[in-house]
């Protein structure tokens, strides 16, 4: 039983993992967080920093359609009315 332990113990816990860079496979220990190969890491270090932070995504929206700007104008006047009192 000991034997085993011991064998446990040395053991180090690997994934494989896509290099971020260029695609290739390679294995990492599990958990170290490493994004690149060993290969795209020194080109991945002489890369310039982003001047910025990324702002938030914001998904492109179509124009509101005519209808809505009716009906938009058509709250519009009857908010109006109940103002004077012209709606019971």
């Amino acid at each position: 039983m000991s034997s085993n332990r011991e064998d446990n113990r040395n053991q180090v816990r690997v994934e494989l993992k896509y290099c971020e860079h260029c695609g290739g496979l390679w294995v990492r220990e599990r958990g170290a967080g490493v994004v690149f190969c060993e290969k795209c890491q020194p080109k991945v270090d002489d890369l310039p920093m982003r001047k910025k932070r990324p702002g938030r995504t914001r998904l492109p929206q179509a124009p509101r359609s005519v209808a809505e700007e009716y009906g938009a104008l058509f709250d519009e006047e009857l908010l109006d009315l109940d103002a004077v009192g012209g709606v019971a």
